[in-house]
């Protein structure tokens, strides 16, 4: 798949993993939206680069919907990243004090990191099937979105972030092949421990933490290994229906 004059939507595209995959996808030729809902760094972005900031809440159906539509306007949208965050909550699934966490915080939760994703997901499908496939092959566009090892491993205190990643590496086969026929991929990328500047000072002691548990490279993982990795995915035909774990090796302890 070509990316260069294609046009694609990151969601989340202010935010580490987001604004290194924008920066990718720029560099590569592609007219990017950044969907997000933080309107400074966006915005930032917008001046700097000449991408186009759309103010985009993932659950929202119609925010999702004028980003898409922007992204169409820009020229043929083949790439669709979900690399959005947002407050998660936590605690153990009964506390030491006997009480049981927070239904609607798990509610929450999972509206953001799950429902989220699907919303992108079904939306951004239905536009880029409608795109003609590239160079009079069946291939129109692909879907990457963004799980954590914390599906597979996670630790004491996460059970709803664990629920709702879970639940985006469980779509992510089903979804390649529900859009199979229309000549859209998906693919889903697990992070491990990854440095994002929205750590702030807190950076230097979370690599001190994390880096030395990391197998190979000891170190935090840096955004634009992510974008990477989403540009790869899109330039490879055949990654399809597959979560990919992104990690040095790293599996989460219990806490």
């Amino acid at each position: 798949m070509r990316i260069s004059g294609s046009s694609a939507v990151v969601v989340g595209g202010a935010g580490g993993l987001g604004e290194a995959t924008v920066r990718r996808l720029h560099e590569a030729g592609a007219k990017v939206v950044v969907a997000d809902l933080a309107d400074e760094k966006g915005k930032a972005l917008e001046q700097e680069l000449g991408v186009r900031y759309i103010r985009t809440d993932a659950t929202s159906e119609a925010d999702v919907q004028s980003a898409l539509a922007e992204a169409e306007a820009l020229g043929e949208l083949r790439i669709s990243v979900d690399a959005h965050g947002g407050p998660a909550s936590g605690g153990r699934l009964v506390g030491k004090d006997g009480t049981p966490l927070d239904l609607d915080g798990f509610r929450r939760t999972v509206d953001i990191y799950l429902t989220g994703v699907f919303n992108v997901m079904r939306l951004a499908a239905a536009v880029i099937a409608r795109q003609e496939p590239q160079d009079g092959q069946s291939g129109r566009g692909v879907i990457v979105n963004t799980a954590s090892i914390a599906a597979y491993e996670g630790q004491i205190g996460q059970l709803p972030y664990a629920a709702a990643k879970g639940g985006v590496v469980a779509m992510t086969l089903v979804a390649a092949r529900d859009l199979s026929p229309l000549g859209v991929r998906v693919v889903t990328v697990a992070p491990g421990t990854f440095l994002t500047p929205a750590y702030g000072q807190a950076g230097d002691k979370l690599e001190a933490y994390w880096g030395p548990q990391v197998p190979h490279p000891r170190r935090m993982g840096r955004p634009a290994e992510y974008a990477q990795l989403v540009q790869q995915i899109a330039e490879n035909d055949y990654l399809n229906g597959e979560v990919i774990r992104l990690d040095g090796a790293l599996r989460f302890p219990p806490k």
